[in-house]
């Protein structure tokens, strides 16, 4: 029997015995649950006390309109929110910016000011859930948005929590929505860390994110290479900037995809806390248990979904999500099975919701701690992908560490190459995608997407201008000023006089506008 080869490269053989672990050692390589290298799992009970987070990610149209979405989630049973926003968001550009035209609450809601804020959290107690905001770029000012909002309810900041994915080194690597370049991000990246430590202590700063660099096409080895190269780099600027590691390790966090290769995905996983655990206690010196966790949101693979015979999409969400609790992680959002046609339906999105709570009240998945601890093939692999992790994090270590590395467009041409690599096996059916290239169906069955109403865009637009109708203007142009002599210097933390422009009602664009003027917009290399 042939081996067949993993989605990293590597083979996996037809059977494995004793053999394959010939001179193991258990303690170095697995240890406890709950104790280092944290192979088996961050807390030695995982879920036999109680489940991972359910997240499901959601926001479209008008801030009102994911309200009412928010408020069916947690009806469902949903235990954690997680905001999805819109393009013209993520870019830091008001709804009635040029650039936004056509975009406005397309993949996700629109938020321009604090009273779109208060609009998307109204009748949702802040100080009761926990809330994930996939932002990047401009994450301070949806971070403090957040705060202003919650504390108008009444909550106290130090028991928020939540998380912001914060991760702008991904962006140049995979997704490419940016806005500054690398050293005034990292900057900003720094302020939130320490601004959080003395503010909302609770709160995860930063989501560092493979998940996109996989859907981009990276392999399960680069996508935890490629992560905790940028989580070093994220480490060092924080040092660098006077913190100590124990301060702010404790409060970072992971964001990895889930695809239905269940085996590979287990061991990347389980090998991604071994590397992290190793490189904060070698590297940085790092001392609180807490630091060396490395704790993770999964989310199931979107590029894996099909537009041809959707319904299949409930098989693989169920797989790759059943990976995500084998391999041991903290909170999890399974995708709808008819996202690749449109926004999910409210159907579709209860759907998803549902498989999780199938895996954690009907099957026998969260009765033991990592089940599949001293399998020889997982730990095989496990080893496989721990080593061929470490080889790509050396050689962005090479290149002069993360941030060297994306201004060569090393870590983009490597996932590069393997998209491709992938599309080639699609295209000549090497891969099987049932209902793709095998499995067809001569007619698809009908379906009706969920739409986003054209209307949304002049609506915020019109709600802008009420907005710097009724503002006082010479309070944000104070508030900005302030903002702008902080970012001009280097010793002030650039998020308070943020937090203040943000309560006068300044935009996402003014404040993001008034950053850009100071420090400049991020134009790729033609290493890209």
């Amino acid at each position: 029997m042939a081996a067949r080869q993993s989605e990293s490269g590597q083979p996996i053989e037809p059977v494995y015995g004793p053999g394959a672990l010939d001179g193991w050692d258990h303690a170095e390589r697995l240890g406890d649950p709950g104790a280092f290298p944290y192979t088996r799992g961050v807390y030695p009970t995982m879920y036999t006390g109680r489940p991972w987070t359910m997240r499901q990610y959601a926001g479209f149209g008008t801030a009102s309109e994911s309200n009412a979405r928010y408020k069916q989630l947690i009806e469902n049973g949903t235990m954690g929110l997680s905001v999805a926003f819109d393009l013209p968001t993520q870019m830091g550009h008001d709804s009635d910016a040029p650039l936004a035209s056509g975009e406005v609450g397309k993949v996700g809601v629109a938020i321009d000011s604090i009273d779109d804020m208060r609009v998307l959290f109204g009748g949702i107690p802040l100080e009761k859930v926990s809330t994930s905001m996939t932002i990047n770029a401009p994450a301070a000012l949806l971070l403090l948005l957040y705060q202003l909002v919650a504390e108008e309810q009444g909550a106290d900041p130090q028991k928020l929590t939540g998380t912001i994915q914060n991760d702008v080194l991904k962006e140049y690597i995979a997704r490419g929505t940016y806005i500054f370049p690398p050293q005034p991000s990292l900057r900003l990246i720094a302020d939130i860390f320490k601004y959080c430590r003395a503010e909302i202590p609770k709160w995860n700063t930063i989501s560092i994110s493979g998940y996109h660099m996989a859907e981009a096409g990276a392999t399960p080895a680069q996508e935890i290479a490629f992560t905790l190269a940028d989580g070093i780099e994220y480490v060092r600027t924080a040092v660098a900037a006077g913190m100590d590691v124990d301060d702010f390790a404790p409060r970072l966090s992971f964001f990895f995809v889930s695809r239905t290769t269940i085996l590979e995905e287990v061991a990347k996983f389980r090998a991604a806390r071994r590397i992290w655990a190793k490189v904060m206690r070698e590297e940085f010196g790092a001392e609180n248990p807490k630091s060396l966790m490395l704790r993770f949101h999964t989310q199931t693979a979107g590029v894996q979904l099909t537009a041809q015979q959707p319904e299949v999409n409930l098989a693989r969400v169920t797989v790759q999500a059943l990976g995500a609790v084998l391999g041991g992680t903290q909170s999890l959002h399974t995708n709808s099975y008819d996202e690749a046609l449109a926004l999910p339906t409210d159907k579709s999105a209860r759907l998803a919701l549902r498989t999780q709570q199938v895996l954690a009240y009907e099957t026998d998945v969260t009765a033991t701690v990592d089940p599949f601890a001293g399998s020889y093939v997982v730990e095989s692999l496990t080893d496989q992908v721990e080593a061929k992790a470490l080889e790509l994090m050396e050689q962005v270590e090479e290149r002069g560490g993360a941030v060297h590395a994306i201004e060569q467009g090393y870590q983009k041409n490597e996932i590069e190459r393997s998209a491709y690599a992938i599309a080639q096996e699609q295209d000549s059916g090497e891969r099987v995608v049932v209902g793709v290239n095998r499995y067809q169906l001569a007619e698809e069955d009908p379906y009706e997407p969920l739409t986003v109403d054209p209307a949304i865009e002049q609506q915020q637009v019109e709600r802008l201008a009420r907005l710097r109708a009724e503002r006082d203007q010479g309070a944000v142009d104070t508030a900005l000023a302030a903002l702008r002599k902080a970012a001009e210097g280097e010793e002030e933390n650039v998020l308070y006089p943020m937090k203040e422009a943000l309560r006068a009602r300044a935009t996402v664009g003014e404040v993001c506008n008034t950053l850009r003027e100071v420090w400049g917009a991020y134009v790729p290399t033609d290493a890209f």
